[in-house]
């Protein structure tokens, strides 16, 4: 029995895809370089243009090759059409609002920081949202297709809004990233917590992993879970909170993890939150810190443990501005050997942004995605 054969409409579907494709890697290029580029033919190649130029995701740059004398016939560029617009990646955290504004060439057109006083109040910081969002708009002077945010705090899977949970370090409500940004961006917005972004973002970084778990160490904690290369967020999307897990507290007694903090204190002023300047100082303090580090390194060996246990993972990667930190990192390394399960641990490798770049990162795929299936829809 002969397989069937691909219908003329697959077929184009595809060649338009490659064609795609091929302007977003190389920005700009003739018909005929457009065909040696995908392996089509030239009449072929000229049919697709023609169609995604009518579908309004391609234009004519108006720039032409060097032709004549020889040098055969002057051809068109073509590029993406400028108004097939750009893709949103916002970072709500602590520090502060980022928006930024990103083509599909992965050029970030527009960048726009709005800060935010401690304690978060959730109006004020919707407020610092709209005005960064808008002005990296103004700045890209492009349409946003779609948005895709990170929250420092546990996003509902169901409804992308934010959750409220038990000493929360930054305290939200039920913030609404999407309702928010719903007046400024045509398309999905999409919602996710700040350390499964920057999970995300070590997992692309390092095309080889596929199964790990990212901790999370700064002013709050948190952990992503990583497993056949997808991030697992649990039933209601609050999958990896570990502050409440109980481990190994100063005194040796079984306590929470959040509270571990208190006990020490390392929290900022009326708040769960940590005092990250505070810790990094007692830890690193060549006296003193000897108490502090162990402690640290007793807690989170406790909390690796369970980790290891329930997921399963190749590796650990710790994040964060202080679990990273060189010092605490063989603290917690050297307190982890003794586990039932040990497992490989190092520190993350990015350390900027993470979280912002994991999510720069996915609204890029998803405009690239975006754009080829409107070009399939016309």
């Amino acid at each position: 029995m002969n397989p069937a054969k691909p219908s003329l409409e697959l077929l184009r579907s595809l060649t338009d895809e490659h064609v795609l494709t091929a302007l977003m890697r190389h920005r700009r290029m003739t018909r005929a370089e457009l065909a040696i580029e995908t392996g089509l033919s030239k009449p072929t190649m000229g049919e697709s243009v023609r169609r995604l130029t009518d579908a309004g995701v391609v234009a004519d740059t108006g720039e032409r090759s060097v032709g004549g004398r020889g040098r055969g016939r002057v051809a068109s560029y073509y590029a993406l059409a400028d108004d097939v617009g750009v893709a949103l990646a916002v970072s709500i955290a602590p520090e502060g609002i980022v928006a930024e504004c990103v083509d599909a060439y992965g050029d970030n057109l527009a960048r726009a920081e709005q800060k935010i006083d401690r304690p978060a109040q959730p109006d004020a910081v919707a407020v610092a949202v709209n005005a960064a969002v808008k002005r990296a708009g103004r700045q890209a002077a492009r349409p946003a297709r779609l948005a895709v945010v990170s929250a420092a705090g546990p996003v509902e899977r169901a409804t992308a809004r934010l959750i409220k949970v038990p000493d929360q370090h930054f305290p939200l409500g039920e913030l609404n990233p999407a309702d928010l940004l719903a007046s400024q961006v045509s398309g999905p917005i999409v919602v996710d917590n700040d350390v499964n972004w920057a999970a995300q973002a070590e997992r692309d970084h390092h095309h080889d992993l596929r199964d790990f778990a990212y901790v999370f160490l700064g002013e709050g904690l948190g952990c992503a879970v990583v497993s056949d290369g997808q991030i697992r967020q649990g039933y209601a999307g609050t999958a990896g909170e570990i502050s409440h897990l109980i481990t190994i507290g100063p005194d040796g007694r079984a306590t929470r993890l959040i509270d571990i903090f208190g006990d020490l204190g390392l929290r900022q002023t009326d708040s769960t939150a940590i005092d990250v300047d505070r810790l990094l100082t007692e830890a690193t303090d060549e006296q003193a810190g000897a108490v502090v580090r162990q402690a640290l390194g007793q807690a989170m060996s406790g909390v690796l443990a369970a980790i290891v246990a329930l997921t399963d993972p190749e590796t650990v990667i710790i994040g964060g501005p202080w679990g990273s930190h060189p010092v605490i990192l063989d603290a917690i390394t050297a307190a982890a050997t003794h586990l039932p399960r040990p497992v490989p641990i190092r520190a993350a490798e990015l350390t900027t942004e993470a979280s912002l770049v994991g999510a720069r990162i996915d609204a890029l795929a998803r405009l690239r995605k975006s754009i080829i299936t409107t070009a399939h829809e016309f």
